[in-house]
């Protein structure tokens, strides 16, 4: 029986395709990237560090959206998004391969939590704006009319502010989630290195004939 064959993947390739090649035309990473690169970090109060010395930083914009693919595709911990930064196509494609550590993403969650959340809600403005809901009000004399928009699709001021809420909730628990995610990874590291210390002493001990 034959079956579809696979590349080596010790082969060499003449010419090989480019991330651009391989991520679909309809993949959301292309919007997530317009999106973020379209708006201004001092808008939202991002906090921007620039060294010029040591090790550089990394752009706010790379790591917003960062954030943002995470929120979307429900990745829950910095040492995941660490781990998917190195083998995850999308994410490669999207943050030009660069690999943050999860201190560093985490990190920028931490400081800029609000300001995050001020990104979150202007997509509810951008989606007004191209008229993607309706965010009118119109006033009528009772008269009946057909209309093709449905109570479902139909946006007013209340159902744009149970949105805005709608978000804010979603952020604060996928906020929450994370928090407790790192506040986890950061037990585990104590907890070794409390063992590795006692290790330590076990050797000191035994070094100095004490056992």
């Amino acid at each position: 029986m034959k079956y579809i064959q696979g590349k080596n993947p010790t082969q060499s390739i003449l010419f090989p395709e480019s991330l651009d090649q391989i991520i679909d035309s309809e993949n959301e990473i292309w919007l997530i990237d317009l999106f973020v690169e379209s708006i201004t970090l001092a808008d939202f109060k991002f906090i921007t560090k620039e060294t010029f010395e040591g090790r550089l930083a990394y752009h706010p914009k790379d790591l917003l959206k960062l954030y943002v693919y995470g929120y979307l595709n429900s990745i829950r911990s910095s040492r995941v998004f660490e781990k998917e930064c190195k083998r995850n196509i999308e994410l490669l494609w999207l943050m030009k391969e660069l690999m943050p550590d999860h201190n560093t993403i985490s990190n920028f969650r931490r400081d800029n939590e609000k300001a995050i959340r001020k990104v979150f809600r202007y997509t509810v403005s951008i989606t007004k704006q191209f008229e993607l809901i309706g965010g009118k009000l119109i006033a009528g004399d009772s008269t009946k009319l057909r209309a093709q928009n449905s109570k479902k699709n139909n946006f007013n001021e209340k159902k744009i502010e149970r949105h805005i809420e709608y978000i804010d909730n979603k952020l604060n628990q996928y906020n929450k989630v994370l928090a407790q995610a790192d506040e986890e990874n950061k037990k585990i590291i104590e907890l070794e290195i409390l063992k590795q210390n006692r290790r330590k002493s076990v050797i000191n001990l035994y070094l100095l004939g004490k056992i």
